[in-house]
């Protein structure tokens, strides 16, 4: 059944080996179940609800992945666009998290359409290589800068922000970060010695920190300052905790809103998403051996529209734009080349909703030195940003796009001011011919967003 399914004598593999690769993806992505909510609840959603809805979306998208294109590829909730979400369209601008969910849910409409033509490629060829690797890199900092703050390492100061006191309040803000510190060395160690799993072992060695902590009176709880017991309850998952977002992208008051912002809004998850998928999809791809000879994949186009179906019902479930994770080379290096490595991740997923209770009770502590670990990884593209005499005028709006992203706190202004300066600098030094029409029309629209916002 599998092989006529996915094809597995074709692309010279087995089911052991798709399983195992199929686990292997599961356990190095398993972080985002404990990140995204720990995330998203920052904007009022209820944890329990967003970790229903991240299970649900992941299953649907991997499982499409898996049935339409038959690539191992798995999808869940997108670091960058959940921070996104949360800290800039949330929080910066203050819109409620039901504008955003709406925002995601006509983003992943808009995908669909794209997906059937060739005009989500056009608009990936139109951006120059050297913002696509900035864009990567500047949500990387923001990222990593959220961890940071996530972990209490990096605190509010008269120079704006500076390193935690450790002494002061030890017992709950000064131990917190001390063992978030642990948890990312320790973390980044695993990662070195390509222990699988990595970042999931490591939030849960740094929350069992915790709980030794805690239980020795080290770590005193104080619900007064936000310290709470690290020891979870035991219980059954509260199912009907997923109807507190389910449909509610679609209770939104478009009064309290503006079309013109709201415009913004959907444009920038749409750009983010955009490059993050592209970005992802090619790189795996490559890992994995499945580009043909022009360097294309063949099935790029099901694959982009598993991404987009899966944003869309992710939506309406109640979390942030769901995406093709790059550690889906994880599987990919384990042997996984078939669609059946994404369908034994899909079930994971699922089956990882009657483990609710334990992913939302981990700390911010334990799962920030995951977004600073994984800010990493999305910052190493920037060796590959050509920064030599003959390249300034590309590569300086990619510097200003990376520089926005973390001391503006915003995603969008990042992306705004790189292909603003991009398109300025070389009409003027004379570079016409490097511009794509298409950027003008990015350019113009983001400039209109400064006038009239």
């Amino acid at each position: 059944m599998f092989e006529k399914l996915f094809k597995l004598k074709e692309r010279n593999t087995n089911v052991k080996t798709e399983i195992a690769a199929g686990i292997t993806t599961f356990m190095t992505m398993a972080y985002i179940l404990a990140v995204n909510p720990n995330v998203l609840s920052t904007t009022g959603m209820d944890s329990t609800a967003v970790l229903l809805a991240t299970c649900l979306a992941s299953f649907i998208g991997t499982m499409c992945m898996a049935f339409m294109a038959n690539l191992p590829f798995a999808l869940s909730a997108g670091m960058g666009l959940n921070a996104y979400m949360a800290y800039t369209v949330c929080g910066n601008l203050g819109y409620p998290w039901q504008v955003a969910l709406l925002a995601v849910f006509i983003e992943g409409i808009i995908f669909i359409v794209l997906s059937l033509t060739r005009v989500r490629e056009a608009i990936f060829d139109a951006i120059p290589l050297s913002l696509k690797r900035a864009v990567s890199v500047g949500i990387g900092l923001f990222i990593a800068f959220i961890g940071l703050q996530n972990a209490g390492l990096a605190v509010d100061s008269a120079t704006l922000v500076t390193l935690v006191n450790f002494r002061e309040n030890f017992h709950t803000e000064g131990i917190c970060a001390l063992l978030a510190l642990i948890g990312l060395i320790l973390m980044a160690i695993l990662y070195i010695k390509k222990i699988k799993g990595s970042i999931l072992i490591g939030i849960f060695a740094t929350w069992m920190l915790g709980i030794i902590c805690e239980l020795t009176g080290i770590y005193i709880p104080d619900p007064a300052a936000e310290a709470y017991t690290l020891i979870p309850s035991f219980r059954m998952t509260d199912f009907s905790k997923l109807g507190e977002t389910f449909g509610q992208c679609f209770n939104v008051d478009f009064d309290a809103v503006g079309i013109f912002n709201f415009i913004v809004i959907i444009f920038s998850f749409l750009f983010v998403d955009l490059f993050d998928t592209l970005g992802t999809l090619i790189g795996v791809s490559t890992k994995a051996g499945l580009l043909d000879k022009e360097g294309k994949l063949p099935a790029i186009r099901p694959a982009l529209m598993s991404d987009a179906v899966a944003t869309t019902a992710g939506a309406v479930l109640g979390t942030s734009t769901t995406t093709t994770f790059v550690e889906s080379s994880a599987g990919a290096a384990a042997g996984g080349r078939t669609g059946l490595t994404a369908m034994t991740t899909a079930v994971l997923f699922l089956f990882s909703m009657l483990l609710a209770p334990i992913f939302i009770a981990i700390p911010a502590f334990a799962t920030a030195p995951a977004l600073i670990l994984v800010g990493f990884l999305m910052f190493s593209t920037v060796s590959e940003i050509k920064v030599d005499e003959k390249n300034y005028a590309s590569a300086i709006p990619a510097y200003l796009c990376v520089i926005a992203m973390p001391l503006f706190y915003s995603i969008s202004e990042g992306i705004a001011i790189g292909v603003i300066s991009y398109v300025v600098i070389n009409l003027i030094c004379g570079k016409r011919k490097e511009i794509n029409p298409i950027m003008y029309i990015l350019a113009v629209l983001f400039v209109l967003k400064y006038i009239f916002l």
